[in-house]
């Protein structure tokens, strides 16, 4: 199955619940943290929510 790494490029500070959990389900909570996770519709969409956030390494 195929990856997709992401890193944390953004802080959570000033930003709303929802946005937070979401980078906690992606693994992420640390500033340039990276997560790797399966390539799936589920994280494409968590990706997007937070998409001025994070970058997609590959």
């Amino acid at each position: 199955m195929a990856t997709v790494k992401i890193k944390q490029t953004g802080s959570p500070i000033r930003r709303t619940k929802d946005q937070r959990a979401t980078l906690i389900g992606l693994g992420l909570n640390k500033m340039h943290k990276v997560s790797e996770l399966e390539d799936s519709p589920e994280v494409r969409g968590m990706i997007r929510k937070v998409q001025h956030m994070v970058e997609v390494q590959g």
